[in-house]
């Protein structure tokens, strides 16, 4: 499987963006998938995953109200859209996926990852 990641860019505070990540591979509507981010000089962190299906999704208390994570299975794709963006939310962001039926919320647990976008909020 590999995954393009793209959308990323410069707004400002309170601004939105949309990340999009397209999968390759007939199988994609049997995977999971999440969006990770990683802050300069800071750990990859979990954004958010969604479960094969769409019926299940999980957020980082962090981005909750905010942020809203989607798939196309028909697409390949995955979305991430961004709304009210803070300073603090500026990072590379990646997408990942797992073949697995269930809700997968840690990097470690992931299989494939995309090359990251990067994603800067400027106050």
């Amino acid at each position: 499987v590999q995954l393009q990641a793209s959308g990323g860019g410069l707004v400002q505070a309170g601004g939105s963006l949309r990340l999009s990540c397209a999968a390759s591979g007939r199988t994609f509507s049997t995977y999971a998938m999440g969006w990770f981010r990683q802050a300069p000089g800071k750990e990859r962190e979990f954004v958010a995953a969604i479960r094969w299906s769409g019926g299940g999704i999980g957020y980082a208390d962090s981005v909750k109200g905010r942020f809203t994570i989607s798939r196309d299975n028909a697409k390949n794709t995955v979305y991430l859209q961004m709304n009210s963006l803070k300073p603090e939310d500026t990072a590379v962001y990646y997408c990942a996926s797992k073949r697995s039926l269930v809700l997968v919320t840690t990097a470690y647990d992931y299989d494939y990852w995309g090359q990251g976008t990067l994603v800067t909020v400027s106050s």
